[in-house]
């Protein structure tokens, strides 16, 4: 029996490592751009074409390499950063592994060309597909520049799985202000398809955030900064009243190296409770500097995952450095209590006259008088009018009604086909009473049983069809705003919203651009009149980004079921009796009234049945 086990060549373990090392051209970036901060560049140029499909180019001003040197980066494991296995404890850069040029090589086609400062002439290198073409002596400046071209053109099956431009380019934008945040000494430019994305000078800390996002944040950053044994914290937070709907501005840095966290934002979190509504999250930019030898950086590819030996106890600093930056800055309210606040009188102003107080009385005033006022708006349209008087005859057999699973498509067949009886409704009889419980459910009944509807998502289905029919149709129920809103936002945000640009006019909005990181919104959808559009557009961003990996969904279908979340009502929500019965009759009147466009379910049914057997 011959031998089973051999050598992998060189190149075919160089495409297998790149499966690690780069995922997509923002994995590309990340490492050039890190690279380029090691070699101690003042200066950096970022070109992107094509997303980084066709071209990632990084030019620094940094040390620059040797003949030899430029040569040898390109092979696995090849590094200057440590020697023995004992330098991984005191690792202080960003790279130090070797794999990440001998990966790209791999998998594109690679030019580098480098020169040292002491050097006469630098040195060009061309790589294709870790097959040397050339290398020879060139005339450069100070620094090196590496260009990456056709990335992925000798697997095409990883480039096949690569997503649309927008996306790669949303992806590039985070691993750019990953770098560019943690390092403020140094200038960046980022040029994509030949137009400048982002031009920053060497600056401070906050003056690094403000020219990434905008320049609105300058007055909302708190400065954090504690020092202690174990760790020192540094960095800013922001003002509790400027909390987002949506998980954004929120970074972590440890020794100079982006980190994610869950443990520790949890204690920030922690820190701003009971300052910010549950549904919102801080913003923050916090730097931990940390003996190397308590972490260890070595436990994921990418790098992003970091260990730390004493956690508990950084937490606790945290979260308390949070709390006492919040304190500091007067964001809380502080109280003086040896001072009897009711009794502080201002002083009357010069000139002033002291008059006897008045009481206005209304004589037909009646304290036991209630009046009811609606609380949402849930018109019916005639046509919806029209299709159910008498929708309780719809679970008639009620064994025909079956709930498909919460993990199943709300627009599949087979969902249409479960809930073929819902088109079989006789208008007979009138509407049915309705009561609400725990301000979050409406119970009403049939002749068969008791239906209990979840005012929540019952309102998400019937606001998904509204918007997907509205976008189906081009014939958005659109209202134009007396004074246009400015909303500002990341330039992530602003490649998301390009990215549902048509569907967004589809569904009502009216969105032109008025600046860098700022939008004009002309008119939104009826069904947002009385949504604060800030935070409206907040939550829609959050949703779409959660969703847009979804393969499944068309872009349109994304935007409706994001609109349907964020304008649905809450589970804690009185309703008056007009608007539940509205509420009813129209989730009644959609083609697929029992499940979210999630697939979550609106209702559930107690047969009377059921119950009497409960009680015998």
């Amino acid at each position: 029996m011959p031998d089973l086990i051999r050598l992998l060549p060189d190149a075919v373990a160089n495409q297998i490592a790149a499966g690690e090392v780069v995922q997509r051209p923002a994995s590309a970036v990340k490492e050039l751009l890190e690279n380029a901060v090691d070699a101690g560049a003042t200066s950096i140029k970022l070109l992107i074409k094509d997303a980084g499909k066709a071209l990632i180019q990084v030019i620094d001003n940094g040390s620059g390499m040797s003949e030899r040197d430029a040569r040898m980066c390109f092979e696995r494991h090849a590094t200057s950063k440590i020697e023995t296995a004992n330098d991984l404890l005191t690792i202080h850069t960003l790279g130090f592994r070797g794999e990440a040029l001998a990966s790209i090589a791999s998998i594109a086609q690679v030019e580098i060309r480098t020169k040292r400062n002491e050097d006469e002439l630098g040195t060009c290198v061309q790589i294709d597909g870790s097959d040397v073409k050339n290398q020879y002596p060139v005339t450069a400046p100070d620094g090196t520049s590496i260009a990456v071209k056709n990335l992925f053109f000798n697997v095409p099956a990883r480039r096949n799985f690569l997503k649309s431009n927008t996306l790669e380019l949303k992806y590039i934008i985070e691993e750019f202000f990953r770098v560019a945040l943690v390092t403020p000494q140094i200038a960046f430019y980022f040029y994509n398809n030949d137009k400048i994305l982002h031009q920053v000078t060497a600056s401070t800390l906050k003056q690094r955030i403000v020219e990434l996002f905008g320049n609105h944040y300058n007055p909302r950053l708190i400065p954090v900064e504690q020092e202690s044994s174990i760790v020192n914290i540094k960095g800013f937070i922001g003002k509790p009243e400027f909390a987002k709907k949506k998980r954004g501005e929120q970074y972590f840095f440890t020794n100079g190296r982006f980190i994610k966290s869950p443990y520790l934002n949890h204690a920030i979190e922690n820190a701003f409770r009971e300052l910010i509504p549950n549904d919102a999250y801080p913003t923050y930019f916090i730097y931990l500097t940390i003996d190397p030898k308590t972490i260890d950086v070595n436990i994921h590819p990418t790098k992003t995952e970091i260990n730390f030996q004493d956690v508990k106890n950084i937490f606790a600093i945290l979260q308390s450095s949070i709390r006492q930056s919040i304190g500091k800055f007067n964001i809380t309210p502080s109280l003086d209590f040896e001072q009897e606040q009711g009794m502080v009188i201002p002083p009357l102003p010069p000139g002033a006259q002291v008059k006897q107080p008045t009481i206005n009385v209304n004589p037909d005033y009646n304290p036991f008088e209630k009046k009811v006022q609606p609380q949402i708006d849930l018109p019916l349209t005639n046509r919806e009018k029209s299709n159910y008087d008498h929708w309780q005859k719809l679970f008639d057999p009620l064994k025909e009604l079956r709930f498909p699973s919460s993990a199943s498509s709300p627009d599949e067949p087979q969902a249409q086909q479960t809930l073929s009886n819902w088109d079989q409704i006789d208008t007979a009889k009138g509407k049915s009473d309705v009561i609400q419980v725990q301000n979050r459910y409406i119970i009403t009944f049939t002749d068969k049983g008791i239906v209990i509807i979840d005012q929540q998502n019952a309102h998400e289905r019937i606001l998904f069809e509204r918007f997907l029919s509205a976008m189906e149709s081009n014939i958005p129920a659109s209202q134009q705003q007396l004074m246009p809103q400015t909303i500002n936002i990341t330039h992530e945000d602003v490649e998301l919203l390009k990215e549902f640009n048509a569907d967004f006019e589809k569904a009502g909005f009216e969105i032109t651009g008025f600046g860098k990181n700022t939008l004009l919104v002309q008119a939104i959808p009826a069904d947002c009149l009385n949504e604060n559009i800030t935070d409206l557009f907040e939550k829609l961003l959050e949703s779409l980004k959660t969703s847009r990996e979804d393969p499944k969904t068309q872009p349109g279908q994304r935007l409706a079921r994001s609109l349907s979340k964020s304008l649905s009502l809450g589970r804690n929500r009185k309703l008056q009796p007009e608007e539940m019965n509205a509420l009813v009759e129209q989730l009644f009147a959609c083609k697929i009234p029992d499940i979210t466009a999630d697939g979550k379910p609106t209702m559930t049914i107690i047969g009377f049945e059921e119950m009497k057997r409960k009680f015998k």
